[in-house]
């Protein structure tokens, strides 16, 4: 069914951490003006969700120092 393969010499193993490569790849592209814009706006506005959801949501975690008297709604007030 499957023919016997032949065995695959393992010298180009131990040459491979010495071979260069004399093919350089090409150098990366500067990004352009609009693309940095981009990228400073994006990560402002990230910056800027994560201060507003802490200033809104550190209220909410502070414990709340009105205890003394029980809470009553406003129509309970009107009688």
């Amino acid at each position: 069914m499957f023919g016997r393969r032949e065995p695959v010499p393992f010298a180009f193993v131990a040459e491979a951490d010495r071979f260069r490569s004399n093919v350089a790849p090409p150098p990366r592209e500067r990004a352009s003006v609009g693309e940095l814009a981009g990228r400073w706006l994006l990560g402002l506005t990230i910056v800027a969700g994560l201060v507003g959801s802490l200033v809104v949501g550190t209220p909410a975690l502070s414990p709340d120092h009105r205890t003394d008297r029980p809470q009553q709604s406003q129509a309970s007030e009107r009688r």
